[in-house]
């Protein structure tokens, strides 16, 4: 199934690199692999489960048209690869979804509808929609045929890891494990499945506990990409089966994921792509050295989050830290101060003046500096001098 997945949709899929991490694996005491299927076409990986569903269309569902129903990655894929094919797309997306990621889906030539306020609903209406006009609908993870068309990531990290000894894979609805676990248990039985889901949304981990698929209350999460309420009646029993453990990250170490990636491999990540990293830089699997492939499923984040996550990252690192500085009220006094600051190589990149608030004395005023420092030890340095220059203060970010 997965090996004639893999041939029919060769052609028109990126061959994603998988190179080596040398610094993640001193990080995390794994031998780290990124498969890096941010860089597909679309952003995620996916293109794979899309496009092989379209390829077995018949000629008569082709001329119908498809459906789908996503806020995101899986919306770009089926419009991207259904116009590129001259196939009529319809995509429903909530109403609550970013334009950005509305008008994404409207260039790559998808006909958007926005209904309802999550994907639950818009799901709903976009089966409505399937059965009366006769459209396929293209499920984003609970279809065979997807399923087989993701499942080809994992032939392709046998190919390119020979050594290969697990793997560790982001999990929403369950169509990527699923489909990596039946491609890499027929050929490498003994290679581990590790799949990571968001603490807020354990659909997958809380139905294996269970044995019976759960719906679960619905919750904000950064990693939007695998935010399922339920997991898939295809893919629950297949990961039950195939995968060996499942575990959860929290919100604060996705956010840090992203950000390690992005310094440190240069590689932009979404959410949900960055998930797996989160796992192994906390030591939440079970994993120990093994040479592991991590896939880094998608990159397509809002650029206000990423600065929002670049920002905490900065302050929680103690790269970015805002001081209130009290000094006195008279000319000169904020060059001086600023001098004691740039002595120390730190860039001042905001500053807040106001004498009436922060209950100083008349004399005196405060002053909050928003500064850049190289970390935690270059700010203790910072803060030591300010203190010798005899300037009372206090950290408050």
């Amino acid at each position: 199934m997965v090996r004639e997945a893999a041939e029919r949709i060769r052609d028109s899929i990126y061959y994603s690199p998988c190179p080596y991490s040398a610094e993640l694996s001193a990080s995390t005491g794994q031998q780290i692999y990124l498969k890096l299927e941010n860089l597909q076409m679309t952003g995620a990986y996916k293109e794979r489960g899309a496009l092989n569903k379209i390829l077995l269309l018949s000629p008569e569902e082709r001329d119908r048209g498809v459906i789908c129903a996503s806020a995101g990655n899986h919306a770009q894929a089926v419009a991207y690869h259904a116009t590129l094919r001259k196939i009529r797309s319809t995509i429903v997306m909530p109403t609550t979804t970013p334009m950005v990621k509305v008008a994404a889906t409207q260039n790559y030539g998808g006909n958007v509808i926005l209904h309802g306020v999550n994907y639950d609903e818009a799901c709903e209406h976009a089966f409505k929609l399937a059965r009366e006009q006769e459209l396929t609908f293209v499920h984003a993870f609970d279809d065979i045929a997807v399923i087989a068309g993701q499942g080809t990531i994992g032939l392709e990290l046998l190919e390119q890891c020979p050594q290969l000894e697990a793997v560790v894979v982001p999990v929403g609805g369950g169509g990527l494990v699923a489909g990596v676990a039946c491609a890499i248990r027929e050929l490498r039985p003994e290679v581990r499945i590790v799949g990571v889901e968001t603490v807020r949304l354990p659909s997958m981990l809380l139905a294996i506990e269970k044995h019976e698929l759960v719906t679960i209350p619905a919750a904000s999460t950064i990693a939007d990409g695998i935010a399922v309420r339920r997991a898939g009646e295809v893919t629950f029993p297949l990961v039950a089966k195939y995968v060996d453990e499942i575990v959860t990250v929290e919100e604060e170490e996705i956010a840090s994921a992203i950000l390690t990636l992005l310094e440190r491999e240069k590689t932009l990540a979404e959410g949900a792509g960055a998930a797996g990293i989160a796992a192994l830089l906390q030591h939440k699997t079970s994993l120990n050295g093994q040479h592991t492939a991590v896939i880094i499923g998608g990159g397509n984040i809002d650029v206000s989050l990423l600065s929002r996550i670049i920002e905490r990252g900065l302050v929680k690192d103690g790269r970015l830290v805002r001081i209130r500085i009290y000094l006195p009220d008279r000319p000169g006094a904020l060059a001086e101060l600023s001098s004691v600051i740039a002595a120390q190589r730190a860039n001042i990149v905001e500053l807040l003046f106001n004498r009436a608030y922060y209950g100083v004395s008349l004399g005196d005023t405060a002053i909050d500096v928003t500064v850049e420092t190289r970390g935690a030890e270059h700010l203790a340095g910072l803060l030591a001098a300010i203190s010798s220059a005899g300037y009372t203060h206090e950290r408050i970010l």
